[in-house]
């Protein structure tokens, strides 16, 4: 199942919330060479791009479905293009990601491989979902460990990465991060009801999931997900504190 702009789209004012608090971690210059780790439709890149007068902005994403998206908000200064983050290479003076290297594993290598891609006095700018313990995560773990669906999981892990904040901390300062800002918040939302809840994560966390699990098993899974928030979030409607990990350091 690929990523899906419109189901994503969903509940963009609640995803987006936390770019508030990380663009205010940017260093506001003129004439960076920035790349967005991440770019999903494009729209928060232009954001960015907007807030950096005479900027080279690259968003990059792994995912061609969101980069149809992504073109329509392309302009001078702001280009977008198909790429792993795991491949990033050259030399820029903003590293800027939200909500995406999460999904890249080996943290412990990913943060001195990004920080070595930055100029002198350039800066590294991320946010990171950090909601796993939240029963919209531990109901997908349990569902995938019954029949029919456990077989097709068989030997494969979590589909993601994140460690805790002082690992990222220590992570930044070891390789010659300065100005190190690390931080935790949880973003409260309120959705319509349980139904809502498995909305927003069939358009994250579980699109690796269900690409994994046999297309004829995907509406007994959701089915069975969607039973078991009702039954875990049974009022109307429903509050869901959504735990990210927001994080900037500059290369000395």
């Amino acid at each position: 199942m690929p990523w899906d702009p419109k189901r994503y789209e969903q509940f963009s004012k609640e995803r987006y919330a936390s770019f508030d608090d990380l663009i205010k971690l940017v260093r506001i210059r003129e004439g960076l060479r920035v790349v967005g780790l991440g770019c999903g439709t494009g729209e928060l890149m232009r954001r960015l791009a907007d807030a950096l007068p005479r900027s080279d902005v690259l968003g990059i994403d792994s995912s061609p479905q969101m980069l149809v998206s992504a073109a329509k908000q392309a302009r001078a200064g702001l280009r977008f293009e198909q790429r792993m983050v795991e491949d990033l290479s050259g030399e820029w003076d903003l590293i800027f990601s939200n909500a995406a290297i999460h999904w890249v594993a080996d943290h412990h290598s990913l943060i001195p491989r990004l920080l070595a891609c930055l100029r002198a006095g350039g800066q590294l700018v991320v946010q990171m979902p950090s909601n796993w313990q939240h029963p919209t995560h531990t109901i997908i773990d349990d569902v995938l460990a019954e029949e029919p669906f456990r077989a097709a999981f068989a030997g494969h892990g979590k589909n993601w990465t994140a460690e805790t904040i002082d690992i990222y901390a220590q992570l930044l300062y070891d390789n010659a991060g300065a100005d190190v800002t690390v931080f935790e918040k949880i973003y409260p939302h309120v959705l319509a009801d349980a139904d809502a809840m498995a909305d927003w994560m069939s358009g994250t966390a579980l699109v690796p999931y269900m690409e994994r699990l046999p297309a004829e098993q995907h509406e007994a899974f959701m089915a069975r997900y969607r039973e078991r928030l009702r039954k875990r979030f049974p009022s109307k409607p429903v509050f869901f504190g959504f735990r990210r990990i927001l994080f900037a350091a500059s290369k000395a």
